[in-house]
């Protein structure tokens, strides 16, 4: 090469250009897509972690990690004010109302989301990955010989059907709801019985293993983790005995702060095995704490109020989510299954996630204004929330109706009584074009 070319400064950091770009050529070849991880609180109140109430006196070291190292939700919600309706939100994308469904389910009850629904986790797996829930199901289980044992414990060798084996999860290890704890089933077979004390150290074990075994192969996996604390019974592990901060009486914080150290050995783990830099962590909770209020929030767990459904809502993705950010945009936890198919460029078919938005460009910074229409919630006692923008109007399971300025009034004091019935037409016209309930025979 002539001497006068190479002293050219683009031909003297050519080579250099090429190695510092080589490997986003390289990545974008590949297109791999993410590793997602999802983990859910059950019952954990918007005031508690201290990136999301200052002063706070639980101890939640690792949520408040993710919330220096990825982006923090201030606005976002669950689907419902109680356990089973959110989860049957997060694993089909849909509005649990649509199926008339407002309590909880128990040991036996049979499963609210029929075998030909498309789920989150048979999206995924239709799409190449491996998929696992590990820890609470509560959505409902054939089992094969009736009412085996007791419902706070099931007979070993127990068996069932319709659980998320069917519902697309390859894999799954935990236990039907929180008052039988202790029986430990995996994929459709009841395993061990074992103490409340000893379930979540169980759950974590499995997912830790999980995200290891993951990390020795080449496709790509959806874990799902829904943990049991801060829901009761509270039964933390001695190692976690007097280590969260002592707020209250008894070992409630505790147990908050053993979910939190759950949170931090997944983070971890996915470090160590070198999966972090691919995988898409997203953390939230089912409903608010139990008889816990946080203002200005009000009420809690339970209530079409906020203190009943807005939830920490946080997500990390080395590389593509800005660390230390926060958004105030309006997402569900319905949205987590559009969200998933945008991940891979992919649409939902018209007839699953049909309460879906994706909030993908919200996490990548890029959303400008509102992305979706107006947000469902709804309470135990068949109350529904219609959000949109800074309004909330509440429809009680008697009709009656409020509605409120979150912006001007976020503890939900004042309802604009006037305003409701000068504009009922506009209301009913721009708050929801559909029924606010479209039960179906589908599920």
């Amino acid at each position: 090469m002539p001497l006068f070319l190479w002293k050219s400064p683009l031909i003297r950091y050519y080579p250099t250009l090429i190695a510092l770009l080589l490997p986003l050529v390289v990545l974008a070849e590949a297109k791999q897509p993410p590793n997602i991880v999802f983990v859910l609180f059950d019952d954990i109140g918007y005031g508690q972690p201290k990136s999301y109430r200052a002063d706070s006196s639980f101890k939640t070291p690792n949520i408040d990690r993710l919330a220096k190292q990825g982006m923090r939700f201030t606005d976002a919600h669950s689907a419902a004010a109680n356990c089973t309706p959110t989860r049957y939100g997060v694993l089909t994308g849909r509005y649990p109302c649509r199926i008339g469904q407002y309590g909880v389910l128990k040991t036996y009850s049979p499963p609210i989301i029929p075998k030909t629904r498309l789920t989150v986790a048979s999206f995924l797996k239709g799409k190449g990955y491996d998929t696992a829930c590990i820890g609470k199901w509560h959505l409902g289980m054939n089992w094969i010989d009736g009412k085996p044992g007791k419902e706070n414990q099931l007979p070993i060798g127990a068996r069932m059907t319709d659980g998320p084996n069917v519902l697309g999860f390859d894999y799954f290890y935990g236990f039907t709801h929180a008052r039988n704890i202790g029986s430990i089933i995996e994929q459709d077979k009841v395993v061990a019985n074992v103490r409340g004390i000893e379930n979540q150290p169980m759950m974590i074990k499995k997912a830790l293993q999980y995200l290891e075994e993951r990390s020795r192969e080449d496709e790509p996996f959806f874990l799902y983790f829904p943990m049991c604390p801060p829901h009761k019974p509270v039964v933390p592990a001695p190692q976690y005995v007097g280590k969260g901060g002592r707020v209250g009486k008894g070992s409630y914080s505790d147990w908050v702060y053993q979910g939190d150290d759950m949170l931090g050995q997944l983070l971890d783990t996915l470090e160590s095995t070198g999966l972090a830099n691919d995988t898409l962590v997203l953390v939230s909770a089912d409903n608010g704490a139990a008889g816990r209020e946080y203002p200005p929030l009000r009420d809690d767990k339970g209530s079409i109020y906020e203190g009943g459904h807005r939830e920490p809502f946080l997500a990390k993705w080395p590389g593509r989510i800005k660390p230390g950010t926060t958004s105030d945009q309006i997402i569900s936890i319905t949205d987590i299954f559009a969200t998933c198919a945008s991940l891979l460029g992919k649409a939902l078919p018209e007839n699953a996630g049909e309460d879906s938005v994706s909030f993908l460009k919200c996490l990548y910074g890029q959303q400008k204004g509102p992305f979706r229409e107006p947000s469902v919630q709804q309470s135990g006692k068949k109350a529904l929330a219609i959000r949109k923008g800074k309004w909330k109007l509440i429809v009680h399971g008697d009709n009656k109706r409020e509605l409120f300025d979150l912006n001007a009034d976020i503890t939900e004091n004042h309802s604009h009584q006037q305003a409701l019935r000068q504009c009922k037409d506009y209301l009913s016209e721009n708050f929801w074009s559909r029924p606010l309930i479209e039960a179906d025979d589908t599920a």
